[in-house]
């Protein structure tokens, strides 16, 4: 059995193989709350052989939106909407995460497809942005730092968040510290420049990740996972760089986190950063060995064999993919016939016509 399609067990539950959905904005929500396109997005990719689905960022109260149209998990309506949406996943075979989020001074903005950019005016349903200190992202309005008493309500929200997760059947929990959002910034020195005990040294400035993985933990217990996704670089000057980020990693894990999703960059407009196959790759195999962490890799990885072979080189334990699950909600299918993989279960019985003659082709090939 190739690795990809091989179980990974994390805690009490075992993923069918490590071949992930990661979370992905629709920016189509009314209020935070997910609605048919989410369920027919998200159950999709539990057809097409997934083996953890995990829905967008949510913010965990209002004001921690990217925009007006993203999901949240601040009250029971949206545990309860969110819960047909499990189910789905569930039914086709799947596992179901959530990540768990605040956008702090990357809040209030136009969604991507709108004709506008930038933040969005209080006048037009816009709201005022919070942040580790009062500094604006490029282009964006300037952020209210918050006080002693917003990080605590902020901590008391992820955990309330994610005990209606857990209530709505999510299967898995992810903390949102990456891409520029709050958590991402208190990380950085780029954004924090606090000079109380959330700022300064690393070990300050990764104060609030760490509380909330506490928190998390301690509402869901020993049996559910919980991850963390992490940007391993801000690609600029003065900022985070991958073992930095490795250190934090391994105080999160010794805090309660299980495995960490590495991606990179979005603290600043100005950073530079080279994109190409497998680019993020190389941050992910840096956490995991110099922090001695699971990871999960993630950026345009785009076939089978391409996932396979991080898996082989010791440099993830498990593959997050995105755009090309949009471009092909079958990716995991698709996967496992490149790697010669039988696994039947994986599809769901309505398409096993399909499933057939290809093993038959690959078989008459061999």
């Amino acid at each position: 059995m190739s690795l990809l399609f091989s179980p990974l067990s994390l805690r009490d539950i075992t993923v069918r193989n490590r071949l992930w959905v990661a979370p992905m904005c629709q920016y189509s929500a009314e209020d935070g709350l997910p609605n048919d396109w989410h369920h027919v997005h998200l159950a999709q990719f539990a057809s097409g052989g997934a083996g953890l689905v995990v829905a967008e960022a949510t913010a965990v109260v209002p004001e921690g939106r990217i925009s007006p149209r993203d999901t949240g998990l601040w009250s029971d309506a949206h545990r309860d909407a969110w819960r047909p949406i499990v189910d789905a996943i569930h039914a086709r075979g799947a596992l179901a995460g959530v990540q768990l989020a605040h956008a702090g001074r990357k809040a209030s903005t136009w969604w991507p497809f709108s004709d506008r950019h930038g933040s969005v005016p209080a006048g037009e349903g816009g709201w005022t942005t919070l942040a580790p200190s009062a500094i604006a992202y490029e282009g964006y309005a300037e952020p209210v730092a918050l006080d002693r008493d917003g990080i605590a309500a902020l901590i008391e929200a992820f955990r309330a968040a994610a005990r209606r997760a857990l209530d709505a059947g999510f299967d898995v929990l992810e903390v949102h510290a990456a891409h520029g959002y709050l958590l991402h910034e208190f990380l950085s020195p780029l954004s924090n420049q606090r000079t109380d005990e959330w700022g300064g040294s690393l070990e300050n400035r990764a104060r609030i990740v760490l509380d909330i993985v506490r928190a998390m933990r301690a509402e869901a217990g020993e049996a559910v996972p919980v991850l963390v996704r992490f940007s391993a670089s801000d690609a600029a000057p003065g900022g985070l760089e991958p073992d930095d980020v490795a250190r934090v990693a391994r105080w999160a894990l010794d805090a309660g986190a299980d495995l960490f999703d590495i991606s990179s960059a979005g603290l600043v407009a100005h950073q530079q950063l080279s994109v190409g196959p497998g680019y993020q790759v190389p941050f992910a195999a840096r956490i995991r060995e110099v922090g001695e962490v699971p990871v999960a890799a993630v950026g345009i990885i785009t076939s089978g064999a391409q996932a396979e072979q991080i898996l082989q080189d010791g440099d993830a334990d498990a593959i997050f993919a995105a755009r090309e699950w949009l471009r092909d909600p079958h990716f995991g299918l698709r996967a496992a016939t490149e790697l010669g993989e039988d696994p039947e279960s994986l599809w769901p019985p309505q398409y096993l016509r399909a499933h057939r003659p290809a093993r038959q082709a690959a078989a008459a090939a061999r």
